[in-house]
């Protein structure tokens, strides 16, 4: 409080004043919690309510005691969905026209959240709301997300008053890369103790909720959590994996017929709806050869038991809420941030780095390892074919504009707000992503700030649908909506949809689009486009307003130049590439790493060495790929993972006790090869040959002086940090540009968007 904020009188003495005390701002009494819950690359069939088979009674639950939206749409990648999703505004406007791995340059590309565009949970916190942030994030900078900051696009800095969960687009479940506010934290568990990261974010949302009403039971809170469920990697404990083996055996031909027959009976979809055909790519599953069709329905039993262990969290968390007595006063939301993935392939994946290195694993090799699916051993994604299953009754995926990417389910639980006749019933209103903060805003009476931190702020642009919660014949109230990823474009207005898919480098004024009238044609199964040419134009037009209006220009799909380092200076990619690190230091994310991933590089250590000592000095990946330098029975170890093909060098000689120097150099050869040299005091002190140079090792960064997470090499149990005295890493990487690490980089980290 200023003095000039003070409302008392100042006397010479107490006795001749009167004090006076500010009260933080309260949103009054009554005034309801509000929980999000966003479930990532989960398809509009997946959920059980929605016609699947996969068990997600918890969920279900809630739509039967709430309200199920049937036209619900978002953006076709997670973190647009995010932005809008937290401000109630278009993606582009705020910055977030793909992923926040990028930064272009352009006011649509930030990287981040723009700060003129307020956060809900910056809006409700200073209404009086607690605000908890768990699990993904991925709405800054990701070279910003290492224990280095800058912070300022954190959750804590956006609004929410605590935050445990991760940073990046994905992680592993067993060994998740983890963040309790402001600082890295290691996971409280391990998959031997029967840990899982979905568990844990409920346990710590729910604790989180507790301490707040605990306290301050007065104190209404706002709580987003955002699983890592249902991205790849798809990994479940080892019951939830038994407990589908063999569901999927008919195939996705027979079971997204019998998905789309159970969502007419449901009425999710209209029932004059057609089943779309099957994507280009995707094969009849009766010709396909044997190892092939083992190889996906494992995978496909993988996701399900994913989506089931995590329909269980979400039970946990609504009986948290019961026990707490706040269930009754909770907005509850739950939806998807969009369809699901096509980043599996057409055949699937069990490592998907195994691709961004050019391996190209056929189905009958990859049946060898069929029972690591789902374990923490794997990387796994399901193929195509299962992907449109979960997208039924549409056409395309994730990253698509077309409905398999934009429409998903979502399901509105209030028991204190939604009248008791309606609850169980279905709402076919359009609606978008950023008209959920309008909603949310409406409901709870809260005008958003016009300026906010002395910032100008920009208008929320989504729509409310809060009339639709009592009336089911409330009019939709967005009714223009346009979307963009990447080049690929579409527009709904009045039930007409535009949508082109845009190819990589392809003329965007001569591609052509497609025009369906999803009043009649929800899957968009019948072009309208010669038909009606004058109503196409006309939509067309009216994208490119909408465009102009939003900050969508200039289209761009770039994708292999804005992944990867950017070496430049005062940045964590230094222009002479040489990277020097010091213990003791937090793990650092990929993208904040030394890049070293298809590049020759010297890594040296210098160590004051006790003859006893052991322990990693460097390593980086996990047990399914990744290298790691340590020291063991007084010999200096390289442990080169490449995909479970380990090439190890011991060096020919002990280590001197004492100040040293030890260290490797990689140098990547002609094609895939390699050579790998083990350094102790200045000399040469072991070689091998390595017949995988591996151009992308993992999503998961370096360590010095352990190795957290899962352990890169079997020959020791992590973290195994170094006991003797270890000074500094210094990493100089080869200046070369090879072209192949930089696309190779860009499919991995789309992989994981």
């Amino acid at each position: 409080m200023r003095a000039d904020e003070f409302r008392g009188r100042i006397g010479a003495t107490v006795a001749e004043s009167e004090p006076w005390f500010d009260e933080p701002p309260h949103p009054g009494e009554g005034a309801p919690n509000v929980v999000v819950v966003l479930l990532d690359d989960t398809g509009f069939a997946q959920l059980g309510c929605f016609g699947s088979e996969i068990d997600t009674p918890n969920i279900d639950a809630l739509a039967a005691d709430g309200l199920q939206f049937t036209n619900f749409h978002v953006t076709p990648l997670c973190s647009p969905t995010r932005a809008s999703l937290l401000t109630g505004r278009a993606p582009h406007a705020v910055g977030m026209r793909a992923v926040s791995n990028f930064r272009t340059g352009f006011p649509n590309q930030l990287g981040h959240i723009s700060n003129h565009a307020s956060t809900v949970a910056e809006v409700l916190h200073d209404q009086g709301y607690a605000t908890f942030c768990v699990g993904k994030w991925h709405l800054a900078p990701m070279e910003q997300c290492s224990a280095a900051g800058p912070f300022d696009q954190w959750p804590l800095a956006r609004g929410f008053d605590r935050f445990y969960g991760f940073l990046e687009g994905e992680t592993d479940q067993f060994h998740p890369e983890l963040v309790s506010d402001n600082h890295p934290v290691d996971p409280p568990g391990r998959p031997e103790d029967g840990y899982h990261l979905s568990e844990d974010l409920v346990d710590q949302a729910l604790r989180m909720i507790a301490d707040s009403t605990g306290v301050r039971p007065d104190r209404p809170f706002f709580t987003y959590l955002a699983f890592g469920a249902t991205h790849a990697p798809h990994q479940a404990p080892p019951a939830y994996l038994d407990k589908y083996r063999g569901r999927f055996d008919e195939g996705w031909d027979v079971v997204r017929e019998r998905w789309f027959r159970r969502q007419l009976e449901l009425g999710v979809i209209p029932p004059d709806t057609r089943l779309a055909p099957r994507n280009p790519g995707v094969e009849p599953w009766e010709e396909l050869p044997d190892d092939q069709r083992r190889l996906a329905a494992r995978l496909q039993e993988a996701f399900a038991a994913f989506l089931d262990h995590t329909d269980v969290q979400i039970g946990r968390l609504v009986d948290g809420l019961r026990r707490l007595g706040q269930l009754e006063d909770t907005i509850l939301v739950v939806l998807a941030d969009n369809g699901a993935s096509q980043e599996g392939g057409p055949y699937g994946v069990l490592h998907e780095m195994k691709f961004f290195n050019g391996i190209l694993e056929t189905p009958a090799e990859a049946v060898a390892r069929i029972d690591d699916i789902g374990g923490p051993r794997s990387h796994t994604n399901y193929p195509w074919g299962w992907a449109q299953c979960g997208n039924t009754p549409f056409r395309w995926y994730k990253q698509n504009t077309h409905e398999g990417g934009v429409h998903v389910p979502m399901v509105v639980h209030w028991p204190g707000g939604i009248d008791a006749a309606q609850r169980g019933t279905k709402r076919d209103q359009f609606a978008f992503v950023a008209d959920i903060v309008p909603t949310l805003y409406d409901l709870l009476d809260i005008e958003p700030p016009a300026v906010r931190n002395g910032l100008e702020q920009l208008p929320v642009t989504g729509s409310s649908f809060a009339a639709a919660l009592h009336d089911p014949a409330a009019p939709t109230t967005n009714p223009v909506q346009y979307f963009e990823n990447a080049g690929s474009r579409a527009i709904i207005a009045d039930g007409w949809k535009a949508v082109t898919k845009h190819a990589a480098g392809a003329d965007y004024d001569t591609e052509p689009w497609e025009l369906h009238h999803l009043a009649a044609d929800p899957s968009e199964t019948e072009d309208l486009a010669e038909r009606e040419p004058e109503r196409l134009q006309e939509l067309i037009q009216l994208w490119w307003a909408e465009a102009e209006r939003h900050g969508v220009l200039p289209l761009d799909d770039r994708t292999i130049e804005l992944f990867g380092a950017r070496f430049r200076p005062r940045s964590p990619h230094p222009p002479d590439r040489r990277y020097v690190y010091r213990p003791p230091m937090s793990p650092l994310p990929g993208q904040a790493g030394a890049a070293i991933g298809g590049r020759s590089f010297d890594l040296t250590a210098a160590v004051t060495h006790d003859p006893d000592a052991e322990g990693v000095l460097f390593a980086t990946g996990t047990e399914n790929a990744g290298l790691s330098l340590f020291v063991q029975a007084g010999r200096l170890v390289l442990d080169y993972n490449a995909f479970g093909d380990r090439t190890i060098v011991e060096s020919d000689a002990e280590i001197p006790v004492g100040d040293v120097h030890v260290g490797i150099r990689l140098r990547r050869l002609d094609g895939f090869a390699g050579t790998a040299t083990l350094t102790v005091a200045g000399r040469d002190a072991g070689h091998a040959d390595l017949s995988l140079f591996m151009r992308m090792m993992s999503s998961i960064g370096p360590s010095i002086g352990a190795d957290h997470g899962s352990a890169v090499s079997d020959r020791y149990v992590a973290p195994f940090p170094y006991g003797g005295t270890l000074h500094e890493i210094v990493i100089q990487a080869s200046p070369d540009r090879y072209g192949d690490t930089a696309a190779t980089t860009a499919r991995a980290e789309m992989s994981r968007q």
